[in-house]
């Protein structure tokens, strides 16, 4: 009876978890970003955002493609839309299926190939024929290979001039970003640059003390050492303000990636190119919401998208700030 009453109650805890993490869990805050600014004003409603997209929807490739990229509803089983706005912001998700073949297992037919061909003939494979097999291998292999898919999501605000792309992948931002351009037709956006450059400043702030009043240090660092050694350094649960981390910024190393915390909401980890990684937002953030009905799923991803997406505008200004920028500073005249 007691065990009967113990594994009772550790699937009540399983069911009371589930039930008070699931729309957040629908959600996926945001974990890394890629952020873009637009160089002329976005103006495109939702309706025709929508209409464009959906000529360019995600359908499973066919048995001999390799891949496929396209749309997918933005709120998943939850919605049927490509495109969510809420609060102005629109939210996007796109999907892209890869079909798996091991390196190895095809590089072992393409030898078989080679090797027959050497016992038939008495003479080497050119390179024109080694490509023809690897072909030929891989439109074999197609139908049977098994598939990875993986989502990457993003939102526009056309008011703060961004689109910002939850990805730790720059490869990833590119792909999302040509997925988007093909379905718009053209899509000018750019990289925010700095006059002075990222690591620079950034090791300014651990130099001089001299971070805006928004942010904080946190306890993790890497660093680089100047010419030719190609040192890094990488320090954890570290005080960035120590001796010993004046000792390797006094030895020539700059600062290429940062923790910092801002304004009590979040944290997250700075690159030199301005990628934002580990981004995690405080439960202080997250808990705002807790009080609409999680059986009402829709309602509640739009007050957790409407809270994530005002925070991150906010907190991308305040970052561009940092570095004398503005998003709308590459709009073009």
């Amino acid at each position: 009876m007691r065990d009967r009453n113990k594994y009772g109650n550790i699937a009540l805890v399983f069911q009371l978890f589930a039930h008070c993490n699931r729309a957040r869990i629908i959600l996926m805050w945001f974990k890394n970003l890629y952020f873009f600014a637009f160089t002329r004003p976005f103006e495109c409603s939702e309706e025709d955002l929508e209409k464009q997209l959906s000529e360019h929807l995600f359908t499973p490739c066919a048995s001999t493609e390799q891949s496929h990229f396209g749309w997918v509803n933005a709120l998943g089983k939850h919605g049927d839309t490509a495109v969510h706005a809420v609060n102005g912001n629109y939210l996007l998700c796109a999907r892209k299926e890869e079909k798996i073949l091991p390196a190895p297992v095809v590089k072992d037919m393409i030898e078989q190939k080679i090797a027959q061909l050497e016992a038939e003939q008495s003479r080497g494979a050119t390179k024109k024929e080694k490509e023809q097999f690897k072909e030929d291998i891989i439109f074999e292999l197609l139908p049977r290979a098994f598939s990875r898919y993986s989502d990457t999501r993003a939102y526009i605000n056309p008011v703060h001039n961004l689109i910002v792309i939850d990805t730790s992948s720059r490869g990833k931002a590119e792909d999302f970003l040509a997925l988007l351009r093909k379905s718009l037709g053209t899509l000018p956006v750019t990289t925010p640059s700095p006059e002075k450059a990222p690591d620079e400043l950034m090791t300014e702030w651990l130099v001089e003390s001299n971070l805006g009043a928004n942010f904080q240090l946190g306890m993790e660092a890497e660093f680089n050492a100047l010419g030719d050694d190609g040192a890094v350094v990488r320090v954890k649960n570290q005080d960035l303000t120590s001796e010993e981390i004046k000792a390797h910024l006094d030895a020539d190393k700059y600062v290429v990636k940062v923790a910092l915390e801002w304004d009590e909401s979040l944290s997250f980890i700075l690159c030199d190119d301005l990628a934002i990684k580990r981004l995690k937002f405080y439960d202080v953030i997250q808990e705002q919401n807790d009080d609409i009905d999680s059986d009402d799923v829709v309602a509640k991803l739009d007050a957790d998208f409407a809270l994530m997406a005002g925070e991150l505008n906010r907190f991308i200004d305040n970052l561009l700030a940092e570095f004398s920028l503005k998003a709308s500073d590459y709009l073009e005249a």
